[in-house]
């Protein structure tokens, strides 16, 4: 497996009253490779990825595009022979960038006709519209419960002393299931935003957890219409994301009946922030003064 940060050498530059200085120094980045998918030897998708929990990244990938539900829909997973030649014996070597994942249903095959082609940036985008992606949804959201804004914010404060390949690289992105008192169960990163969900996605699959009723979805980016389908395809009732949500984000959770939470910022006093975008029904303000 290819490491998860690596060093470089760069060139500082900064301005300090007025006057120019640079240097030199040793940084951390994180990794960024390619990840070949493939269901039943044929290629479903290739998206960059931070190695690291290549099989919970690819079962939330295909639990969120609808292509499998339980854990028991994959007979085998396991990594394949890249494209690199191994310059001692000519044979193609593993370079661990690509895994083919085989299922339990045979028909399944035609479903990888369909080219998904992804980035660390935008994600994948499997579905045309809003109706689509509630078309595809397995499970109703969970509506009687609330929990304090408090645990929100407790949440988001936890969630940063637990992102230790950002606090080497500031390159990558984070996510978090977390449970209604505010307790981090799974914590993910990678350099993209989309692949994080989909890591602890499928490790909640894995964990025969789906769908997570009882858990919300923290994210340290913006919140895409890709990660609130994500969530709702994972019976998630509340995504809560550090920076903001997008229109069609918006959308989506107020069509499935989601809480919303954008620019989620907690302070280390106890203190903090959050806007509340659609469905505020699942947050407890009884003790809201003024």
């Amino acid at each position: 497996m290819g490491r998860v940060t690596e060093s470089a050498r760069i060139r500082t530059v900064r301005v300090r009253e007025g006057t120019l200085y640079a240097g030199r120094k040793g940084d951390r980045v994180a990794v960024e490779e390619p990840l070949d998918i493939r269901v039943n030897g044929q290629q479903l998708s290739l998206t960059m990825r931070t190695p690291g929990q290549d099989i919970e990244l690819i079962h939330g990938f295909l639990h969120a595009e609808g292509i499998i539900a339980h854990r028991e829909d994959i007979t085998e997973a396991r990594y394949c022979d890249g494209a690199v030649v191994d310059d001692g014996t000519g044979f193609a070597r593993n370079t661990y960038n690509v895994m083919d994942f085989t299922t339990t249903a045979p028909q399944l095959l035609p479903l990888v006709t369909k080219n998904f082609t992804t980035t660390s940036a935008c994600g994948v985008c499997g579905s045309e519209s809003i109706d689509a992606v509630r078309q595809k949804g397995r499970y109703t959201l969970e509506q009687g419960w609330s929990l304090d804004p408090r645990a929100i914010l407790a949440a988001a404060r936890a969630l940063t002393g637990q992102q230790a390949v950002f606090a080497r690289t500031g390159g990558v992105h984070a996510a978090a299931l977390v449970d209604r008192t505010g307790n981090l169960l799974v914590v993910r990163e990678d350099v993209g935003r989309h692949n994080a969900v989909d890591k602890v996605i499928g490790w909640a699959l894995l964990e025969d957890r789906l769908p997570l009723a009882d858990c919300f979805l923290l994210v340290s980016s913006r919140a895409s219409f890709e990660i609130a389908q994500k969530a709702y395809m994972a019976g998630i009732p509340l995504l809560a994301c550090v920076s903001a949500a997008s229109s069609l984000a918006v959308d989506t959770a107020d069509e499935v009946g989601m809480t919303l939470l954008g620019f989620t910022r907690a302070a280390e006093d106890g203190d903090g922030r959050m806007n509340v975008y659609t469905h505020p029904d699942r947050l407890d303000l009884s003790g809201v003064e003024g």
